[in-house]
């Protein structure tokens, strides 16, 4: 009897401690995870105060020549009183033109991209028609735009003239595109010379770090197959207006499902239709468009803007408050939108919080009960 005693004394003992043990177990977990909620609710918080405007409320605008090929170029950058005093370096973004668009329609456009800390770049580019040679040079975009476009900012960063002196970061390129542009912008990120979109041997250039593209889609002119876009892991976004009669919503979507690897987005701008990019609905030599928006055009050009600019920051710059608009908050916050964005995956904060937890869960309570069955 007094054995038996003993032995469910020790027994008792060891059930109490594998009780304690466990109980603390459940603390530490109950722990993280308070710490994971509320590292989640301090991060909406946070987002809830970001600020997501524009850093610069002014830009300046010049015109220059492209060396390489003659084109006249537009030249939008941030005007700021510490310009050349500031240790400023802006990235290049190169907008590609819709067909017979004229660069001029694009000035309230690049002007609003260039203030979120950029030197956007609009030529007008005459070259023959791809359906038929034999017609005159017209207004149409194409690859070799792009290298002309980075030896020129080249020449202009390093002339103690140009207004650009300095300030040029040219190690990092983004392509703005509309409508055919885009095209050329999204055959471009995929390293593909497409015939009606490239006229000679392309190569995709290593400062080419991510595309904003309005009114677009990549098919195959003949079958009509969707062109499937190896841009590994340079940035795309397609902004596409829901009542686009030209460049068919459909077609951002199946495009979209086409580009291969995040970080990716698609902005359905609800009440936007082909020319919601433009300073005007239909601009004079462009193939209208026969749907009317029911957007103001200001409010257009202003929101494709925003989310051509915080999508370039995101992804040249790697700039989190950006990041966060695009991937997290902006579809919330921006009531003309709808939006499908792909980030590249990153254990979160909570996340790890929450597997470590577990893990010390489950490793601990096996330990319970293997020293309960001993």
């Amino acid at each position: 009897m007094v054995y038996f005693a003993l032995s469910l004394t020790v027994l008792n003992n060891q059930i109490m401690t594998s009780i304690t043990r466990f109980a603390s177990s459940m603390r530490f977990t109950f722990a993280c995870v308070s710490a994971a909620f509320t590292l989640t609710a301090s991060n909406s918080a946070f987002s809830a105060t970001l600020d997501y405007s524009p850093q610069f409320n002014e830009t300046s605008r010049y015109s220059t020549i492209i060396s390489a090929n003659g084109d006249l170029a537009d030249v939008y950058y941030p005007n700021s009183p510490d310009l050349h005093t500031s240790n400023y370096a802006f990235p290049v973004a190169l907008l590609l033109q819709g067909a017979l668009v004229d660069k001029s329609f694009y000035s309230d456009y690049a002007s609003q991209v260039a203030r979120y800390g950029f030197v956007v770049v609009v030529p007008n580019h005459f070259r023959s028609s791809p359906i038929d040679p034999s017609a005159p040079p017209s207004l149409l975009a194409e690859t070799s735009e792009i290298e002309a476009v980075l030896s020129q900012m080249t020449i202009e960063n390093s002339n103690a003239t140009s207004p650009l002196a300095g300030i040029v970061d040219t190690e990092r390129l983004g392509l703005l595109g509309h409508s055919f542009g885009a095209a050329v912008g999204l055959s471009a990120i995929a390293n593909q010379c497409l015939s009606f979109l490239c006229s000679e041997p392309f190569t995709r250039p290593k400062e080419l770090l991510a595309g904003a593209f309005y009114g677009a889609n990549l098919r195959n002119q003949v079958t009509n197959e969707f062109i499937p876009i190896s841009n590994d892991t340079i940035g795309v976004e397609l902004i596409q207006g829901d009542h686009d009669g030209v460049a068919l919503p459909e077609r951002a979507k199946g495009t979209f499902e086409n580009i291969q690897t995040p970080p990716k987005a698609l902005v359905t701008l609800r009440g936007a239709n082909h020319f919601g990019i433009t300073s005007v609905n239909n601009p004079a030599g462009a193939r209208p468009d026969p749907t009317a928006p029911t957007l103001e055009q200001s409010v257009e050009v202003e929101t494709i803007a925003r989310w051509s600019g915080l999508f370039l920051q995101s992804s040249l710059l790697n700039d989190q408050t950006a990041s966060d608009y695009i991937y997290s908050s902006g579809d919330a916050l921006d009531p003309n939108v709808d939006v499908n964005s792909i980030a590249v995956p990153e254990p979160s904060s909570t996340t790890g919080l929450l597997i470590v937890s577990a893990l010390a869960l489950g490793y601990r309570w096996r330990n319970q009960k293997v020293r309960l069955t001993k």
